[in-house]
């Protein structure tokens, strides 16, 4: 199975610099996408509910620090870990979302079901590590 590393270095290498803001809504929609469109998870990390929207943890601490990133300074991952399946669905989730401005990105993530549901009722600027289940993603995608 592909890691958040692999998809995130295939979208750094299809799309280029970009920042990690915006790398990051583009890995949760394309974790999202694929439970929906599989029934199976492209990759095992979690997102979670920080409120500039879902954040993957793992991936967060390989960038933290930086505002943008390229794919050379992404140290973990190996895009061509993917399969061709696994890039046409990131292929697919890149051609919807990948021109949105990182904030566009963060604002869709804040009126879905699945980001808002996990903060539940704290305040827009609390902290939160509440995971977003990838059930409930698939289900909410699915149903789109």
């Amino acid at each position: 199975m592909a890691t958040v590393f692999d998809v995130a270095k295939y979208i750094l290498h299809k799309k280029g610099e970009m920042s990690t803001w915006k790398l990051q809504k583009l890995c949760y929609y394309s974790q999202a996408w694929t439970l929906a469109w599989t029934g199976k998870p492209l990759f095992e990390e979690d997102f979670q509910a920080w409120r500039n929207g879902p954040v993957c943890p793992e991936l967060f601490h390989e960038h933290k620090g930086l505002f943008s990133i390229k794919e050379e300074q992404l140290h973990k991952g190996d895009s061509t870990r993917l399969t061709e399946d696994e890039q046409d669905s990131v292929d697919t989730v890149l051609k919807g979302y990948g021109d949105m401005a990182p904030y566009e990105l963060r604002n869709q993530t804040h009126v879905e079901d699945p980001w808002r549901n996990a903060r539940g009722d704290l305040d827009a600027f609390a902290y939160s590590n509440t995971v977003i289940p990838k059930a409930v993603m698939g289900e909410y995608y699915g149903a789109l």
